[in-house]
């Protein structure tokens, strides 16, 4: 036998791999359609899929579960490369899923009061959006993680300018450390697991790793300002 027919033997076809990803074969085609899944092997007519289309449609299965609108999980797919091996797309699995919330909350406007457990005047609302608190799509709104927060200071008498620079120096910094701390992330972490084979046992508890440094993040940065908030405030 070849090295192609070995290969093709391992190999399954559209309708064994919708059945073994556990959705319809329109909707793999689907899926195929908008460049989620790198082209197939194919011998003569039919088209055959490997292990790395069937890892595909599983993450694809998870970042649905996770609250990815399609249009996220598009522009997540896209930047994994055609020849990501199961590994590859295992680490993009454990990554993105565990630093995702469950899944958006949409409101429409009355809710989004009941949400905030008041009425927000349109300028309000527009604040909170623009501080990023707040995602408006069309006639809906997504609370995003701060949001309490920002309804909190929507009553503390300072100025509207304040907050919205005070919310663009929070963000510049904290988009600063988590460039830090995802170098970080990389180079001690997913570069040592991708290194080696790895079983699908180890890429779960990578992903359990991944949870618990999500929480222990958490923690360190709030820990880590009020450390540098008590040693301003010494020097003071």
């Amino acid at each position: 036998m070849t090295a192609l027919s070995d290969a093709i033997d391992d190999m399954k076809t559209v309708d064994e791999l919708a059945q073994s990803a556990g959705i319809s074969v329109r909707t793999t085609r689907y899926y195929a359609s908008l460049g989620l899944l790198p082209p197939p092997t194919r011998r003569g007519r039919v088209a055959y899929y490997g292990a790395e289309h069937a890892a595909r449609l599983s993450l694809i299965r998870a970042l649905q579960a996770h609250g990815f609108t399609m249009a996220a999980i598009e522009k997540a797919m896209s930047r994994i490369p055609n020849d990501a091996t199961v590994e590859d797309i295992a680490v993009q699995r454990a990554v993105l899923t565990s630093w995702s919330p469950s899944g958006p909350e949409v409101l429409d406007r009355q809710q989004l009061d009941g949400r905030a457990g008041r009425e927000l005047t349109p300028d309000e609302v527009a604040l909170l959006v623009e501080t990023g608190v707040l995602e408006q799509i069309g006639r809906t709104y997504s609370p995003l993680p701060g949001f309490e927060m920002g309804v909190e200071l929507l009553d503390v008498e300072i100025p509207v300018d304040g907050i919205t620079e005070a919310g663009a120096a929070i963000d510049r910094h904290m988009r600063a450390l988590r460039d830090d701390l995802n170098d970080i992330l990389n180079r001690q972490v997913l570069e040592p697991y991708r290194s080696v084979p790895r079983t699908e046992e180890q890429s779960a508890r990578l992903e359990l790793t991944i949870q618990r440094l999500r929480a222990l993040t958490l923690q360190a940065v709030v820990s880590g300002f009020e450390r540098a908030t008590n040693a301003a405030i010494t020097r003071s």
